[in-house]
């Protein structure tokens, strides 16, 4: 995963790229009919239900345009949220309130959103001892605020891009010829390259599972698009060599069952490409 040094680098430029372009040469608007020493305060009301998310990245927000601006929060990140809840007065320059208004809601909205179905999938979970995970099937230029709204919900993160895990799937396999050529070229690479990259290998059938297990240093393997039956199959000729995850399509409905078989982890792209945004507003008092 990526360290948080790099996370921070990933938001402050998810940051000063959305103001870029939102504000462009200026809020003509606000400029317009709002004189610049003009103070006003407003809130960020909930017209929804569920679970908050994206305080912390609304004070960053804040912060980036106008340093100036006082937030004061009445509601944690991870907090359920009911109609009508204030999460939190910002007080300051109106002008720059009115300028980090969208990004704020925007922000907001989707995080809550999947920060609520992550906490719904937890929930779906609880007791097997299996881990909800997202994946890369994030909006592009967003993926770390998603991948942060996972967290709040209760879930865990998957690899962050390209680079700071190993994912053999079904293509780099059959480009390398088979999985015993994909395992055994990335082990070099990473040898060869000086780098300490986890590998994950996906499984279309139990006979790929079998080969997989032929060729140690394999940190999971992807359990595709397996039934039930299979998957529980899967899971005892695995057993302790490594950790197992199901994916393909899992939804609500079969997250539990899937669970049931034994896996370590579930990845579902639903967290966070399926995803209705909350009902959020900020309004002047």
């Amino acid at each position: 995963m990526i360290s948080k040094a790099q996370f921070d680098i990933e938001i402050q430029g998810i940051i000063s790229n959305a103001i870029r372009e939102d504000v462009g040469d200026g809020d003509h608007s606000s400029l317009a009919c709002i004189p610049k020493s003009a103070q006003g305060k407003a809130k960020l009301l909930v017209k929804d239900e569920g679970i908050i998310a994206g305080v912390e990245f609304a004070k960053q927000v804040f912060q980036y345009v106008d340093s100036n601006l006082k937030v004061e929060t009445l509601i944690e990140d991870g907090a359920m949220v009911k109609h009508n809840d204030v999460v939190f007065y910002v007080e300051g320059a109106s002008q720059s309130i009115l300028k980090a208004e969208r990004l704020v809601l925007n922000a907001m909205q989707r995080m809550s959103a999947i920060a609520t179905k992550t906490k719904k999938y937890v929930d779906l979970l609880e007791g097997t001892g299996t881990k909800i995970l997202d994946t890369r099937k994030t909006t592009p230029g967003i993926r770390a605020l998603e991948k942060w709204a996972v967290k709040i919900g209760g879930g865990e993160n998957h690899r962050f891009a390209l680079y700071d895990m190993i994912m053999l799937k079904d293509n780099h396999i059959d480009f390398a010829g088979d999985i015993g050529a994909a395992i055994t070229k990335t082990q070099e690479y990473l040898k060869a390259n000086n780098r300490d990259l986890k590998i994950i290998v996906e499984a279309r059938d139990l006979d790929e599972i079998k080969e997989i297990l032929k060729y140690p240093g394999v940190y999971r393997i992807l359990i595709d698009n397996f039934n039930y039956e299979d998957t529980r199959t899967a899971v005892k000729l695995i057993g302790d060599q490594c950790q197992t995850e199901s994916s393909g399509g899992i939804n609500e409905q079969t997250l539990r069952k899937y669970a049931e078989c034994g896996v370590d982890y579930i990845s579902s792209g639903a967290l966070t490409h399926s995803v209705y945004n909350m009902d959020l507003s900020l309004k002047a008092v």
